[in-house]
Protein backbone atom coordinates (compact mmCIF):
# COMPACT_ATOMS: atom_id res chain seq x y z
CA UNK A 1 0.00 0.00 0.00
CA UNK A 2 1.25 3.46 -0.88
CA UNK A 3 2.82 5.53 1.83
CA UNK A 4 4.32 8.97 1.39
CA UNK A 5 6.50 10.80 3.87
CA UNK A 6 5.32 14.19 5.00
CA UNK A 7 8.71 15.68 4.17
CA UNK A 8 8.35 14.72 0.53
CA UNK A 9 5.14 16.67 0.19
CA UNK A 10 6.20 19.91 1.91
CA UNK A 11 6.51 21.79 -1.39
CA UNK A 12 2.98 21.13 -2.69
CA UNK A 13 0.57 20.36 0.08
CA UNK A 14 -3.05 19.80 -0.79
CA UNK A 15 -5.21 21.43 1.91
CA UNK A 16 -7.33 19.27 4.19
CA UNK A 17 -11.04 19.73 3.36
CA UNK A 18 -13.03 21.78 5.86
CA UNK A 19 -15.42 18.86 6.38
CA UNK A 20 -14.54 15.16 6.51
CA UNK A 21 -17.22 12.47 6.34
CA UNK A 22 -16.57 9.17 8.09
CA UNK A 23 -18.77 6.29 7.02
CA UNK A 24 -19.47 3.99 9.95
CA UNK A 25 -21.16 0.81 8.61
CA UNK A 26 -22.80 0.12 11.97
CA UNK A 27 -25.63 1.60 13.97
CA UNK A 28 -25.38 4.42 16.48
CA UNK A 29 -24.13 3.44 19.92
CA UNK A 30 -22.26 0.27 18.98
CA UNK A 31 -18.57 -0.25 19.68
CA UNK A 32 -17.38 0.96 16.28
CA UNK A 33 -19.62 4.02 16.39
CA UNK A 34 -18.38 4.89 19.88
CA UNK A 35 -14.77 4.48 18.77
CA UNK A 36 -15.35 6.61 15.65
CA UNK A 37 -16.92 9.44 17.63
CA UNK A 38 -14.12 9.32 20.20
CA UNK A 39 -11.45 9.33 17.50
CA UNK A 40 -13.12 12.03 15.39
CA UNK A 41 -12.52 14.60 18.11
CA UNK A 42 -8.82 13.76 18.41
CA UNK A 43 -8.15 13.37 14.69
CA UNK A 44 -9.90 16.69 14.02
CA UNK A 45 -7.76 18.38 16.66
CA UNK A 46 -4.58 16.86 15.28
CA UNK A 47 -5.10 18.39 11.82
CA UNK A 48 -3.95 21.96 11.37
CA UNK A 49 -7.27 23.37 10.11
CA UNK A 50 -9.37 21.40 12.65
CA UNK A 51 -11.94 20.17 10.09
CA UNK A 52 -15.48 19.27 11.09
CA UNK A 53 -15.92 15.50 11.04
CA UNK A 54 -19.38 14.14 10.23
CA UNK A 55 -20.22 10.58 11.26
CA UNK A 56 -22.43 8.87 8.68
CA UNK A 57 -23.90 5.65 10.12
CA UNK A 58 -24.85 3.16 7.38
CA UNK A 59 -25.83 -0.05 9.21
CA UNK A 60 -26.97 -3.29 7.63
CA UNK A 61 -25.66 -6.66 6.57
CA UNK A 62 -23.26 -6.88 9.49
CA UNK A 63 -21.42 -3.80 8.08
CA UNK A 64 -21.20 -5.16 4.53
CA UNK A 65 -23.90 -2.78 3.25
CA UNK A 66 -22.13 0.38 4.36
CA UNK A 67 -18.70 -0.86 3.32
CA UNK A 68 -19.99 -1.75 -0.15
CA UNK A 69 -21.59 1.68 -0.55
CA UNK A 70 -18.42 3.44 0.55
CA UNK A 71 -16.29 1.35 -1.80
CA UNK A 72 -18.47 2.12 -4.81
CA UNK A 73 -19.29 5.77 -4.09
CA UNK A 74 -16.50 7.38 -2.06
CA UNK A 75 -14.64 10.02 -4.00
CA UNK A 76 -10.87 10.21 -3.94
CA UNK A 77 -10.80 13.87 -2.86
CA UNK A 78 -9.66 12.95 0.66
CA UNK A 79 -12.87 14.15 2.30
CA UNK A 80 -14.33 10.67 2.77
CA UNK A 81 -13.09 7.93 5.08
CA UNK A 82 -14.47 4.70 6.48
CA UNK A 83 -14.24 3.07 9.91
CA UNK A 84 -14.28 -0.72 9.93
CA UNK A 85 -14.00 -3.49 12.50
CA UNK A 86 -13.62 -7.25 12.76
CA UNK A 87 -17.17 -7.72 11.51
CA UNK A 88 -16.11 -6.02 8.26
CA UNK A 89 -12.76 -7.79 7.94
CA UNK A 90 -14.04 -11.33 8.52
CA UNK A 91 -16.54 -11.56 5.60
CA UNK A 92 -13.81 -10.26 3.29
CA UNK A 93 -11.40 -12.95 4.56
CA UNK A 94 -14.09 -15.61 4.05
CA UNK A 95 -14.79 -14.29 0.53
CA UNK A 96 -18.43 -13.77 1.33
CA UNK A 97 -20.13 -13.18 -2.05
CA UNK A 98 -21.97 -10.16 -0.60
CA UNK A 99 -18.63 -8.36 -0.21
CA UNK A 100 -17.95 -5.89 -3.02
CA UNK A 101 -15.18 -3.97 -1.28
CA UNK A 102 -11.45 -4.64 -1.41
CA UNK A 103 -9.20 -3.71 1.48
CA UNK A 104 -6.22 -3.48 -0.86
CA UNK A 105 -7.88 -0.40 -2.38
CA UNK A 106 -7.89 1.41 0.97
CA UNK A 107 -5.02 2.82 3.04
CA UNK A 108 -5.18 2.72 6.85
CA UNK A 109 -4.61 6.00 8.68
CA UNK A 110 -4.76 4.66 12.22
CA UNK A 111 -5.75 1.36 13.80
CA UNK A 112 -6.66 0.38 17.33
CA UNK A 113 -6.05 -3.06 18.85
CA UNK A 114 -8.27 -4.37 21.60
CA UNK A 115 -8.48 -7.30 23.96
CA UNK A 116 -11.31 -9.11 25.64
CA UNK A 117 -12.30 -11.42 28.45
CA UNK A 118 -14.47 -14.55 28.68
CA UNK A 119 -16.35 -14.88 31.96
CA UNK A 120 -18.94 -17.22 33.48
CA UNK A 121 -21.69 -17.30 36.08
CA UNK A 122 -20.38 -17.65 39.62
CA UNK A 123 -23.15 -20.17 40.25
CA UNK A 124 -20.78 -22.65 38.55
CA UNK A 125 -18.16 -22.02 41.24
CA UNK A 126 -15.55 -19.49 42.26
CA UNK A 127 -12.45 -21.28 40.93
CA UNK A 128 -11.94 -20.66 37.17
CA UNK A 129 -10.36 -24.11 36.73
CA UNK A 130 -13.37 -25.82 38.31
CA UNK A 131 -15.71 -23.71 36.20
CA UNK A 132 -13.86 -24.79 33.08
CA UNK A 133 -14.25 -28.43 34.11
CA UNK A 134 -17.95 -27.81 34.78
CA UNK A 135 -18.31 -26.32 31.29
CA UNK A 136 -16.68 -29.39 29.76
CA UNK A 137 -19.36 -31.55 31.35
CA UNK A 138 -22.45 -29.34 31.18
CA UNK A 139 -23.81 -27.40 28.22
CA UNK A 140 -24.43 -23.69 28.68
CA UNK A 141 -25.81 -20.87 26.51
CA UNK A 142 -23.87 -18.00 24.96
CA UNK A 143 -25.63 -14.97 23.45
CA UNK A 144 -23.94 -14.26 20.10
CA UNK A 145 -24.55 -12.00 17.10
CA UNK A 146 -23.49 -13.90 13.99
CA UNK A 147 -21.29 -16.97 13.44
CA UNK A 148 -18.94 -15.05 11.12
CA UNK A 149 -18.67 -11.83 13.10
CA UNK A 150 -16.69 -10.65 16.09
CA UNK A 151 -17.42 -13.82 18.08
CA UNK A 152 -15.97 -16.21 15.50
CA UNK A 153 -12.61 -16.65 17.32
CA UNK A 154 -14.49 -16.92 20.63
CA UNK A 155 -16.66 -19.75 19.33
CA UNK A 156 -13.54 -21.44 18.03
CA UNK A 157 -11.80 -20.98 21.39
CA UNK A 158 -14.73 -22.59 23.24
CA UNK A 159 -14.51 -25.61 20.97
CA UNK A 160 -10.72 -25.90 21.18
CA UNK A 161 -10.96 -25.93 24.99
CA UNK A 162 -13.69 -28.59 24.90
CA UNK A 163 -16.31 -26.32 26.47
CA UNK A 164 -19.92 -27.35 25.86
CA UNK A 165 -21.21 -23.97 24.72
CA UNK A 166 -24.44 -23.61 22.78
CA UNK A 167 -24.51 -20.22 21.02
CA UNK A 168 -27.81 -18.41 20.57
CA UNK A 169 -27.34 -16.21 17.50
CA UNK A 170 -29.31 -13.06 16.81
CA UNK A 171 -28.06 -10.66 19.46
CA UNK A 172 -27.96 -7.17 17.98
CA UNK A 173 -24.83 -6.29 19.92
CA UNK A 174 -22.41 -7.68 22.48
CA UNK A 175 -24.34 -5.56 24.96
CA UNK A 176 -27.42 -7.73 24.37
CA UNK A 177 -25.29 -10.80 25.04
CA UNK A 178 -24.20 -9.31 28.34
CA UNK A 179 -27.78 -8.52 29.32
CA UNK A 180 -28.71 -12.17 28.63
CA UNK A 181 -25.87 -13.15 30.96
CA UNK A 182 -27.06 -10.71 33.64
CA UNK A 183 -30.58 -12.18 33.44
CA UNK A 184 -29.12 -15.65 33.88
CA UNK A 185 -30.19 -16.76 30.39
CA UNK A 186 -26.55 -17.30 29.37
CA UNK A 187 -23.95 -19.08 31.46
CA UNK A 188 -20.91 -17.67 29.69
CA UNK A 189 -20.16 -14.40 27.95
CA UNK A 190 -17.42 -12.38 26.30
CA UNK A 191 -16.80 -8.64 26.11
CA UNK A 192 -14.04 -6.53 24.57
CA UNK A 193 -11.86 -4.61 26.99
CA UNK A 194 -13.69 -1.30 27.02
CA UNK A 195 -17.08 -2.96 27.59
CA UNK A 196 -15.56 -5.28 30.19
CA UNK A 197 -14.19 -2.34 32.17
CA UNK A 198 -17.48 -0.44 32.08
CA UNK A 199 -20.08 -3.20 32.36
CA UNK A 200 -18.58 -6.46 33.59
CA UNK A 201 -16.22 -5.31 36.32
CA UNK A 202 -19.24 -4.42 38.53
CA UNK A 203 -20.60 -7.95 37.97
CA UNK A 204 -17.27 -9.42 39.09
CA UNK A 205 -17.16 -7.17 42.15
CA UNK A 206 -20.73 -8.09 43.10
CA UNK A 207 -19.89 -11.79 42.79
CA UNK A 208 -22.11 -12.61 39.79
CA UNK A 209 -19.32 -13.15 37.23
CA UNK A 210 -15.98 -14.96 37.32
CA UNK A 211 -13.36 -14.11 34.64
CA UNK A 212 -11.93 -17.24 33.00
CA UNK A 213 -9.39 -16.09 30.43
CA UNK A 214 -8.42 -13.20 28.21
CA UNK A 215 -7.72 -13.27 24.48
CA UNK A 216 -4.29 -11.75 25.04
CA UNK A 217 -2.48 -9.35 22.73
CA UNK A 218 -0.10 -9.83 19.80
CA UNK A 219 3.56 -8.94 20.41
CA UNK A 220 6.11 -7.79 17.81
CA UNK A 221 7.01 -11.42 17.06
CA UNK A 222 3.40 -12.22 16.15
CA UNK A 223 2.92 -14.28 19.30
CA UNK A 224 -0.13 -13.93 21.56
CA UNK A 225 0.95 -12.92 25.06
CA UNK A 226 -0.80 -11.73 28.22
CA UNK A 227 -2.96 -8.66 27.94
CA UNK A 228 -1.50 -5.74 29.94
CA UNK A 229 -5.07 -4.81 30.90
CA UNK A 230 -5.50 -8.25 32.52
CA UNK A 231 -2.00 -9.39 33.53
CA UNK A 232 -3.29 -11.89 36.09
CA UNK A 233 -5.59 -13.70 33.66
CA UNK A 234 -4.26 -16.57 31.52
CA UNK A 235 -4.79 -16.18 27.79
CA UNK A 236 -6.77 -18.59 25.69
CA UNK A 237 -3.49 -19.56 23.99
CA UNK A 238 -1.94 -20.53 27.33
CA UNK A 239 -4.91 -22.73 28.20
CA UNK A 240 -5.05 -24.34 24.77
CA UNK A 241 -1.32 -25.04 24.51
CA UNK A 242 -1.31 -26.50 28.05
CA UNK A 243 -3.61 -29.28 26.84
CA UNK A 244 -2.05 -32.58 25.75
CA UNK A 245 -1.04 -33.02 22.11
CA UNK A 246 -1.51 -29.40 21.09
CA UNK A 247 0.84 -26.97 19.36
CA UNK A 248 0.88 -23.69 17.50
CA UNK A 249 1.11 -25.71 14.29
CA UNK A 250 -2.38 -27.15 14.76
CA UNK A 251 -4.69 -26.05 11.96
CA UNK A 252 -7.33 -24.93 14.47
CA UNK A 253 -4.79 -22.78 16.31
CA UNK A 254 -3.47 -21.25 13.09
CA UNK A 255 -6.98 -20.34 11.99
CA UNK A 256 -7.75 -18.87 15.42
CA UNK A 257 -4.50 -16.87 15.27
CA UNK A 258 -5.41 -15.52 11.83
CA UNK A 259 -8.83 -14.27 12.89
CA UNK A 260 -7.43 -12.90 16.13
CA UNK A 261 -4.82 -10.92 14.19
CA UNK A 262 -7.31 -9.33 11.81
CA UNK A 263 -10.15 -8.88 14.29
CA UNK A 264 -8.46 -7.92 17.53
CA UNK A 265 -4.88 -6.84 16.82
CA UNK A 266 -6.49 -4.50 14.23
CA UNK A 267 -9.94 -4.23 15.75
CA UNK A 268 -10.85 -0.73 14.57
CA UNK A 269 -9.51 0.87 11.41
CA UNK A 270 -9.79 4.33 9.89
CA UNK A 271 -9.14 4.09 6.14
CA UNK A 272 -9.17 6.28 3.05
CA UNK A 273 -9.36 5.36 -0.64
CA UNK A 274 -5.86 4.45 -1.77
CA UNK A 275 -5.85 6.90 -4.67
CA UNK A 276 -6.30 10.15 -2.77
CA UNK A 277 -3.76 12.91 -3.36
CA UNK A 278 -0.34 11.79 -2.05
CA UNK A 279 0.40 15.00 -0.18
CA UNK A 280 -3.01 14.89 1.51
CA UNK A 281 -2.44 11.27 2.51
CA UNK A 282 0.94 12.28 3.93
CA UNK A 283 -0.76 15.00 5.98
CA UNK A 284 -3.25 12.49 7.44
CA UNK A 285 -0.52 9.96 8.23
CA UNK A 286 1.70 12.58 9.83
CA UNK A 287 -1.22 13.74 12.01
CA UNK A 288 -1.93 10.14 13.02
CA UNK A 289 1.70 9.53 13.99
CA UNK A 290 1.73 12.66 16.14
CA UNK A 291 -1.60 11.69 17.67
CA UNK A 292 -0.24 8.25 18.60
CA UNK A 293 2.44 10.00 20.68
CA UNK A 294 0.14 12.60 22.26
CA UNK A 295 0.13 11.80 26.01
CA UNK A 296 -3.25 13.49 26.51
CA UNK A 297 -4.83 11.36 23.78
CA UNK A 298 -3.15 8.19 25.01
CA UNK A 299 -4.45 8.73 28.53
CA UNK A 300 -7.98 9.34 27.24
CA UNK A 301 -7.72 6.27 25.00
CA UNK A 302 -6.53 4.11 27.91
CA UNK A 303 -9.61 5.13 29.86
CA UNK A 304 -11.98 4.38 26.97
CA UNK A 305 -10.30 1.57 25.02
CA UNK A 306 -7.62 0.02 27.22
CA UNK A 307 -3.82 0.14 27.45
CA UNK A 308 -3.21 -0.59 23.77
CA UNK A 309 -0.98 1.57 21.60
CA UNK A 310 -2.55 2.62 18.29
CA UNK A 311 -0.85 1.59 15.07
CA UNK A 312 -0.33 4.02 12.20
CA UNK A 313 1.07 4.40 8.72
CA UNK A 314 3.34 1.77 7.22
CA UNK A 315 3.05 -0.51 10.25
CA UNK A 316 -0.75 -0.54 10.08
CA UNK A 317 -0.68 -1.09 6.31
CA UNK A 318 1.75 -3.98 6.62
CA UNK A 319 -0.20 -5.64 9.43
CA UNK A 320 -3.49 -5.22 7.59
CA UNK A 321 -2.14 -6.71 4.39
CA UNK A 322 -0.76 -9.73 6.27
CA UNK A 323 -3.92 -10.19 8.33
CA UNK A 324 -6.25 -10.18 5.32
CA UNK A 325 -4.31 -12.87 3.46
CA UNK A 326 -5.80 -16.29 4.14
CA UNK A 327 -4.95 -19.52 2.38
CA UNK A 328 -7.71 -21.49 0.69
CA UNK A 329 -6.87 -24.45 2.94
CA UNK A 330 -7.49 -22.42 6.14
CA UNK A 331 -10.58 -20.79 4.67
CA UNK A 332 -12.08 -24.14 3.80
CA UNK A 333 -11.20 -25.48 7.24
CA UNK A 334 -13.18 -22.76 9.04
CA UNK A 335 -16.09 -23.10 6.58
CA UNK A 336 -16.21 -26.86 7.27
CA UNK A 337 -15.91 -26.28 11.02
CA UNK A 338 -18.84 -23.85 11.05
CA UNK A 339 -20.94 -26.40 9.18
CA UNK A 340 -19.98 -29.37 11.33
CA UNK A 341 -19.95 -27.64 14.70
CA UNK A 342 -22.79 -25.11 14.34
CA UNK A 343 -24.68 -26.25 11.24
CA UNK A 344 -23.88 -22.91 9.62
CA UNK A 345 -23.44 -22.95 5.86
CA UNK A 346 -21.06 -20.22 4.74
CA UNK A 347 -21.15 -19.45 1.03
CA UNK A 348 -17.81 -18.27 -0.35
CA UNK A 349 -16.80 -17.00 -3.77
Amino acid sequence: MAFQSSQASETAKTPVPDTLTWTVPFGVGGGTDVWARFMSHWVGESLENHPAIVINNVPGGGSITGANLFYSRARSNGAEMIVTSASTQYPAMLKDPRVRFDYSRWTPIIAAPTGGVVYAQSSMGEDPKKIMEHLRQHETKFGAQTPTGLELPILLAFDMLGLQVDPVFGMRSRGEGRLAFERGEAGIDFQTTSAYFSSVTPLVKSGQAVPLFSLGVMNDDNIIVRDPAFPDLPTFSELYLAQPDTSRDDMAYQVYHKFFASGYALQKLLLVPRDIDASLLATYLDAARKLAKNPEFLEAARQRIGPYDPVTGEVAARQLEAAMQMSQERRQWIVDWLKQRHDIRVVTQ
